[in-house]
Parts: C-alpha cells; structure tokens; sequence
C-alpha cells in the first residue's frame, strides 16, 4: 500500500486539508445540482428532517426547498434509506445497491437479532424469526394493495404489527414501547420498503411507507460486498480524504479490519497527517492549491461537520461547544476551512451567531450578511436542531 518511504511520506498540513474540504464539499463554490452533492458527498445526513435542505441551502446559490422535494418525490433520484452508523441518509437512487451491501445490511442484521431478541423476551413468540416473517408480510401485502401508508396506519390494519416491549423493566427510564416502528425499521434497512411521500412541512418528516418495488421499480440488486466497499470508500475518500484508517472505520460504521481492507482495495496511500498515518488515494497525492477567503453556515449533523473521526484540524478547541457527548454536532459557523463557533434563531426567527472566537472583521461582516440570508430564506421558519450546539443552550442561559 506504502507508495512513499517512512521517511518520505507525503506530509499533509491541517491547511492544506481545509482546502480540500472547502473545495470537494462545496463550501467554498458552489455544487453542481442537488444530486450532484449528494453523489459527491456520498449522501446527506437526514436524520433531522432540516438538515439536508440546509446542508443544500449552504452549497447551492438559489437553492429552494422545492428543489430537493424534486429530486427526492418526483424524480426519485435521491432516496432516503439508513445506512451508516444506522444514520439515516439521502443517497442517490444510482448509489442504493451499494450502499445497502457496504452498510445497510451489517445494520439491518443488528436491528433484526435485537428486534427478535426483544420480541421473545416480551413473550410476544417462542420463534421471532418466524414472528418477523409474518409481519413482514403482512406490511408487504398491505402496502401493496394500498400504497403508501403511515405508521400510525399499519399499525391500526394490521394485528401482525401489536405487541409491545420494556427494554428496561424496572429502571425509571423504562416503560414499554411498540415493536411496530422497529419492524419497519428492519423492512426499510433490509431494502424491503422504503420512507415515500412526506405528510409534514420539510422540517418534520411524517413519512409514508411504500414498497421498494413500488417507489423504485427496477432497482438494481445489492452488488457484492467486495466491490460496494471499494466503490464507495473509492468515492469517500476523493471527498474527504486525507483520512486515517479509523475515520474510514467510524464514518461507514465497520470494523477496522474492514476499512483496512477497504485501503488495501482502492490502493491508497499513505500519507503524513502531523504524526498520524493518513490515506489518500494514488492519483490524489498532488498539493492542493488555496481557496479564497469563505464563510458558512452549516446545520446540525451537517456530513462536513461530522465527516471525520479525528477532528482536532477543523474543530480545534471547540468541539465541546458544537459537539455533544454523543458526538452529534450541532449548527456550526465556519470561516476558511475552521469551526468558529454556532448559529441559532431568536425568538422573531432571526439567525443569530454565537462566535466562540475573534474573527477578523472582513469575515465577521461575511457571517453576518450570510446570516440575514439565510434569516430571509428560511422566511419565518423555526428550526429545532435535534442537537443544538452547546454553546447555543449555553448562551441562551446566561
């Protein structure tokens, strides 16, 4: 794998690595579509319903809400499918096979034994496998004969979908919760069903199930998991490498042994990250060049602000006011390549900064026009991140 002596190994400067991050993540010039993003990303983080349509606002001049409500309903180019770190993502429809043999299905085998598992211990089956196999057909005959259908309505048709279970008998965080959202959960990672249409405005998902088959007739079978790993840790490293091993290992939610493999397949290189080993890909070794001066204004979970493990060259000593102690990011503000500090919305919706740093005041007056632009955008709408930035909650209680 070694292309470079012990000594001679490529060095790559934090720097140099915030260039390429402004670059291939269209934070310091613009995306070329929507899908485009996604493709170039690897897919949208999309567990808070706001994130991707903010993640878009903040790469594509003129982005518009309808724009990604195209790509996802209409033209079904994008899907919304968990993958990664049983992260729900938007991924292009182009991307699912190999998304679903490269992370979907070591997810989907976790959440299936749990859910059999917690469906024996609840007494609601001697065998939940078989359980599972009569839900399951349930669902899919329904959806079938119906279409796209709530959660809250499969559960009121189907008697194959009651049962509950205490995952904490007797601790005060307990109580029982329904089984029906997690059989879903397991048919939608396995690739059986897939979240439709959306019954809510863009910052809440209420979404309706459909059947894969429905949704996106023809889809291509999963590709063996060999090639989908190469594929997409190829297309993941153009993106955000420099990486180390261990960033490839937590952004797709593998062991090490499998992102070694992984490096291995596409025949990265390794590279001098300040003392770390990094990879790169061989013909990705050459200097990058600067980008000019860039502000942004990233949402929570955006894939940037989450794209790597080792976090110190972008974060610096900010992590613990943008991260919480799950490692789920909140809105962040960004001047060339570097966390500054958080955003968030007063009362009257107006977007507000938090700075956790001096910036110079060219990029202050930069954050604060790009803030009255995305106050104008959003229009009086009030986003809820579902992990604020520490040091918003911080700032509002002083």
């Amino acid at each position: 794998m070694r292309r470079y002596g012990v000594q001679t190994m490529r060095p790559f400067s934090p720097a140099e690595r915030r260039a390429r991050l402004a670059r291939r993540h269209f934070l310091s010039g613009p995306a070329p579509s929507v899908v485009g993003a996604a493709a170039q990303l690897v897919g949208l983080h999309t567990s808070d319903p706001a994130t991707p349509y903010l993640s878009l606002w903040a790469r594509i001049p003129g982005f518009a809400i309808a724009d990604l409500d195209a790509a996802v309903f209409r033209d079904r180019a994008l899907v919304k499918h968990l993958a990664m770190r049983r992260t729900l993502w938007t991924v292009p429809t182009a991307d699912l096979p190999s998304v679903q043999s490269a992370a979907s299905d070591r997810v989907a085998d976790t959440e299936r034994r749990r859910l059999l598992a917690d469906a024996e211990k609840a007494g609601l089956t001697t065998d939940g496998a078989a359980w599972l196999s009569r839900a399951a057909g349930a669902v899919l005959r329904y959806l079938s004969e119906h279409g796209p259908t709530s959660t809250r309505d499969l559960r009121s048709a189907l008697p194959e979908l009651a049962g509950r279970h205490d995952g904490a008998p007797g601790k005060s965080w307990g109580g029982e919760t329904p089984l029906a959202p997690r059989i879903l959960t397991v048919l939608g990672v396995q690739g059986d069903i897939v979240r439709g249409p959306n019954d809510a405005r863009w910052t809440v998902s209420r979404h309706r199930w459909t059947t894969m088959a429905d949704w996106l007739p023809g889809t291509p079978a999963p590709v063996p998991p060999e090639r989908a790993r190469g594929d997409l840790v190829q297309r993941w490293l153009r993106a955000f490498g420099p990486a180390t091993a261990t960033d490839v290992k937590w952004w797709f939610g593998q062991t090490l042994t499998w992102a070694r493999q992984a490096l291995r397949e596409v025949d990265a290189v390794e590279v001098d990250l300040g003392g770390a080993l990094g990879y790169v890909l061989p013909d990705d070794v050459d200097p990058e060049p600067a980008v000019e001066t860039w502000c942004g204004l990233l949402p929570g979970l955006d894939v940037t602000t989450m794209g790597w493990f080792d976090r110190d060259w972008y974060l610096g000593e900010h992590r613990d006011a943008v991260f919480d102690r799950n490692g789920n990011a909140g809105p962040t503000v960004w001047v060339d390549g570097r966390v500054v500090g958080a955003w968030r919305q007063d009362d009257h919706g107006r977007v507000e900064l938090v700075l956790l740093e001096d910036v110079a005041a060219r990029a202050r007056r930069a954050l604060t026009a790009r803030a009255d632009e995305l106050t104008e955008w959003l229009d009086g709408v009030r986003i809820n991140p579902r992990f604020p930035s520490p040091a918003c909650r911080h700032e509002a209680t002083r």
